[in-house]
């Protein structure tokens, strides 16, 4: 098969939760020990840090793949989803894996990934751990997909845990509050394994403590620290992420990391990693800003921030999958703003008319679009040099205008 073969029949035969939602979401890991033990067991052939959360998962585990480079290690990053292109999941010290290793990995693989029914997702975390062992890197950071206890990645026993935030996102796989969401976020956490909290949270902080306690855990709340540097990703909300990483790396035993190595490691995630979509500037006049918070934590911090910005008009192109909770959403969107509602272009996408209709139940006025491309086209036509324009409300909405 060719590259673009093999991806599509990723992508069409076997769910993935990304794009379909529920049907994909697999409750064990039977699966992924299944392809781990047929594979070789390659996730035990090299040391990694665990990164979950709700918010932040992403950008921390960038920014510690950046400061292990610096430290002149071999990195491999495991993220999801992509933007733009599917090997932006896996990379080693910023450069995403080979296209034919892809095609080569499921053509040797394929009987036994259709006999296993096993899931996107669950196919790619065993490519992932595949690639870095054979490259021998020396350390990969992998980035939790969803939830924490039950997700395919977590079959790896880390150097280190790190869980950035606790907030209510996927509440119909992980529960409706916010110790149930925690408890599956603690999944991760290993016996005898040290764990960074990002944030202390009154209602989640028992959770954690608790099973600190029970898997003998040395446990950090790197929000009660003072230590942090700055970053080139862009945004105030990056300050918490910087933190986490920052303390993650200092208790990250076995590595040697300068402070220097840290420093120049935060300046330099896009550089490094080659990070899009948290809050980049895609151009200026007008002002174009896209981000990837899709949740109702992620997005009043981020629409706080477009707060702070000046301008004459704002302009917001927006598009949500089917399953969010938009009464949670919606309330946190200027009204101020003329909008450009859009459905991104996967199964789980919310219609344009239907977003549009809930929308205006909160004075969140203006016209809809086929597509999420000829709605940013019309808000560059509407906008003057001073005026802004947002993009944003889903993954995939900034996928398709980056």
């Amino acid at each position: 098969m060719t590259y673009q073969q093999t991806l599509d029949w990723m992508f069409a035969q076997l769910p993935m939760y990304q794009r379909e939602g529920k049907t994909a979401f697999k409750k064990d890991l039977t699966n992924t020990l299944a392809l781990s033990k047929e594979l070789d067991f390659p996730e035990r052939k090299f040391k990694s840090i665990h990164v979950g959360g709700t918010n932040g998962k992403g950008s921390t585990s960038h920014m510690l793949a950046s400061v292990l480079q610096e430290a002149n290690y071999k990195v491999g990053l495991y993220t999801s989803p992509h933007l733009k292109n599917f090997t932006e999941r896996i990379r080693i010290n910023g450069d995403e894996i080979p296209k034919r290793k892809v095609s080569s990995f499921i053509k040797k693989h394929k009987i036994f990934l259709e006999t296993q029914k096993l899931s996107f997702f669950e196919m790619t975390v065993g490519m992932a751990f595949d690639y870095f062992a054979k490259e021998k890197v020396d350390i990969a950071v992998i980035e939790v997909g969803l939830g924490g206890r039950l997700d395919s990645t977590n079959i790896i026993t880390p150097e280190l845990s790190i869980i950035t935030n606790i907030g209510l996102d996927h509440t119909q796989f992980l529960g409706e509050t916010l110790p149930e969401i925690a408890f599956e976020k603690a999944g991760i956490i290993k016996k005898n394994i040290p764990v960074v909290i990002g944030e202390r949270q009154k209602e989640v902080e028992t959770v954690f403590l608790e099973k600190a306690v029970q898997t003998k855990s040395k446990i950090i709340f790197a929000s009660d620290l003072n230590n942090g540097f700055k970053t080139d990703l862009l945004g105030d909300y990056q300050k918490n992420n910087s933190k986490t990483a920052t303390v993650a790396i200092n208790c990250l035993n076995g590595f040697v990391v300068s402070n220097e190595n840290i420093q120049q490691g935060l300046l330099n995630v896009v550089k490094n990693t080659n990070l899009k979509g948290r809050w980049q500037v895609l151009k200026n006049s007008p002002k174009v800003i896209c981000d990837t918070a899709h949740n109702k934590e992620g997005l009043s911090i981020v629409l706080q921030q477009l707060k702070k910005e000046k301008y004459k008009n704002l302009h917001i192109v927006l598009g949500v999958v089917s399953d969010k909770k938009l009464e949670d959403v919606l309330p946190l969107f200027p009204k101020e703003a003329a909008y450009y509602f859009c459905k991104p272009n996967i199964p789980r996408g919310l219609s344009e008319s239907e977003l549009q209709e809930k929308a205006y139940r909160f004075n969140l006025l203006g016209e809809k679009y086929l597509s999420v491309k000829k709605a940013y086209k019309n808000a560059l036509l509407q906008a003057n040099q001073e005026d802004i324009i947002y993009v944003g409300g889903s993954t995939f909405v900034v996928a398709e205008i980056i």
